[in-house]
């Protein structure tokens, strides 16, 4: 299977089937993240407790990318440290700026396929708006 039809796959399936696509009751902070550009709108809601984030999710609109890239986002940093979810989001801000090396790029596990969006630059900015509010977040 090419890498092509492997990121198209696991795309489709993370902007269709979200796992993490709902409310959150219990979320302990909330923050929204919005791309005026082309009308991305996610808020991001996680449950910290003792620095670690142990749930998350996200309701908004967008398109497949920033979707998707929430998703895999969220599956990533659930169970985290504070300070493991901002390295994860510093990777993959790294690959879409194509810096990241190889041991870098497998820490980010599915959201890795995300990597060919750096040659999409009209799409770099809906793949990191989730990233982005995790990061103004766990700042706070």
């Amino acid at each position: 299977m090419n890498s092509r039809t492997f990121y198209n796959e696991i795309l489709n399936d993370h902007n269709l089937h979200p796992g993490h696509k709902h409310d959150l009751a219990e979320a302990n902070r909330e923050l929204e993240g919005v791309n005026p550009s082309c009308g991305d709108d996610i808020r991001l809601k996680l449950r910290v407790e003792n620095g670690v984030i142990k749930d998350g999710a996200f309701q908004g609109s967008g398109c497949a990318v920033s979707q998707a890239s929430a998703d895999m986002m969220l599956d990533l940093v659930i169970g985290k440290s504070r300070e493991e979810a901002l390295r994860l989001s510093e990777i993959f801000r790294k690959m879409i700026q194509k810096q990241a090396g190889e041991e870098e790029m497998e820490l980010l596990e599915e959201a890795s396929v995300l990597q060919d969006i750096a040659h999409m630059p009209a799409r770099v900015k809906c793949a990191v708006l989730s990233w982005h509010t995790l990061e103004e977040m766990l700042k706070e």
